[in-house]
């Protein structure tokens, strides 16, 4: 695989673990760091049930799974009833989690559309469940985190998206300016079970934890009334499934970094950079065939390519083909985004344009939080123009009759002469709303007003 180097919490009943029970985290890198990465020694993983059951770290599972908030499993429980739930079952749950004996009720198989097309299939577990296997994947994450790659970005605290698209524009700036663009077929639905608990278990010698790892793997999809069963796959929509990804694909990260390769890794998308087409070729055949032989998994052919990365996507975002490349809204994402604020500014929607305005706001606010980070600010301010547009062209058809038309524009400011030409000129709402008289009567600053917010600054 080689290639040329050149808010507060309510008090519940979680009963509190005798202290020194469970051992604390080694800190530090001596004894983990200086070993091989991904090893634990036994002492500090005999006994992580005992850690986590632990009051502190349940309070902040709870904390997490409220937050996250979440559809129902297959027993109807909604996260607002955990709670009191728990006061009541919690002492017998916690003796079955310490004894080994907790089962884990089936998930829930729940379809939502990909972007892209085609379907995502996500389980959910129930509330009881998704609070256990966040205690379990706190404790777990606190230990394996750090002997992680560097080069590995998803669902790990501290890291983030951004981070990884800037790491990657950082190597195309360095000269690296192809691509091996790596997309795992079903990644989520393919994970061999005994691969993964077996790497599992050179790290954890807790075998209830090993044992509960296993039965949430296993526990079953319940679709139409029926389960199913599963013998491969960690279901996507448990708290657990990302850190057990994370954790079968650092075999692969550990490959990459033996072989010396420019890479970044965001859960199972994975970009490798390399300096010619021809190198990146010979990569993604060593690739493929590590993936398929030593991780049973499959390389997606349709959807991975070596190409330059202007042609490519990565985290929804692309690049510029410039010496110092920018970073860009790829056109997938831009076309999703167009799409939803027509949705949103449909004129025959039936709502008010401050009703309009703020469901539009909520989504550009979150929209904004993560596309922000582009270089491309004419092309925020181009959208920021166009979505003010389609608002004008509301008003334009709200303002559907001649009379209405004349009367809202004068009080607005605009002489009636203005207000009885413009309202006659017989032009449809989007072709108005440029209009120089009505761009004039609705300012940008009359959309500031109503709180819709601008993606660009100073647009």
């Amino acid at each position: 695989m080689s290639e040329e180097r050149p808010k507060n919490q309510r008090q519940l009943a979680f009963p509190t673990a005798q202290r020194g029970e469970a051992p604390g985290i080694v800190e530090g890198g001596t004894e983990s760091l200086a070993a091989e990465r991904g090893t634990e020694s036994p002492a500090g993983t005999e006994r992580l049930m005992e850690e986590a059951v632990e009051r502190e770290n349940l309070k902040e599972a709870l904390r997490r799974v409220k937050a996250n908030k979440g559809s129902p499993g297959v027993d109807g429980m909604t996260v607002h009833a955990l709670a009191d739930h728990l006061k009541e079952h919690w002492p017998a749950i916690r003796e079955q989690l310490l004894s080994g004996t907790y089962k884990p009720q089936p998930v829930r198989r729940v379809e939502i559309p990909k972007p892209d097309g085609g379907v995502r299939k996500l389980g959910i577990p129930t509330v009881l469940d998704r609070l256990i296997q966040q205690a379990v994947m706190q404790v777990l994450q606190r230990r394996w985190d750090r002997t992680f790659s560097e080069h590995s970005y998803g669902f790990r605290p501290r890291r983030s998206a951004h981070q990884a698209v800037a790491q990657a524009q950082q190597y195309i700036a360095e000269g690296y300016r192809w691509v091996v663009d790596l997309d795992l077929e079903k990644f989520f639905d393919r994970v061999n079970h005994d691969k993964l608990m077996g790497q599992v278990a050179k790290r954890v010698t807790d075998k209830r934890v090993l044992k509960l790892l296993r039965a949430f793997l296993t526990a079953g999809v319940m679709e139409n009334g029926l389960v199913s069963p599963v013998d491969e796959g960690t279901p996507q929509g448990g708290p657990l499934s990302p850190l057990l990804s994370n954790q079968v694909l650092d075999e692969l990260d550990r490959e990459l970094e033996r072989c010396g390769h420019r890479f970044v890794r965001y859960a199972d998308d994975c970009n490798i950079y390399v300096r010619s087409e021809r190198a990146g070729q010979r990569v993604m055949e060593s690739v493929t065939r590590f993936i398929s032989q030593k991780l049973k998994l499959k390389v997606n052919s349709e959807k991975s390519a070596v190409a330059r990365p202007e042609a490519r996507k990565f985290l929804a975002f692309s690049f510029t083909r410039n010496r110092e490349p920018k970073r860009r809204i790829a056109p997938k994402a831009m076309a999703r985004f167009k799409e939803r604020v027509r949705e949103l500014t449909r004129r025959t929607r039936g709502v008010s344009l401050e009703e309009m305005v703020a469901d539009l706001s909520a989504y550009l606010r979150g929209w904004r939080g993560y596309f922000g980070f582009c270089q491309t600010p004419r092309v925020l301010m181009h959208l920021d123009s166009w979505i003010r547009r389609r608002l004008r062209s509301v008003v334009c058809q709200q303002w559907k009759r001649f009379g209405r038309r004349v009367k809202e524009l004068q009080k607005l400011g605009v002489s009636r002469a203005w207000a009885v030409r413009t309202a006659s000129s017989g032009l449809g709402p989007w072709r108005l709303s440029h209009d120089p008289t009505i761009c004039q009567a609705l300012p940008n600053v009359f959309f500031d007003t109503l709180g819709l917010p601008r993606l660009a600054a100073g647009s």
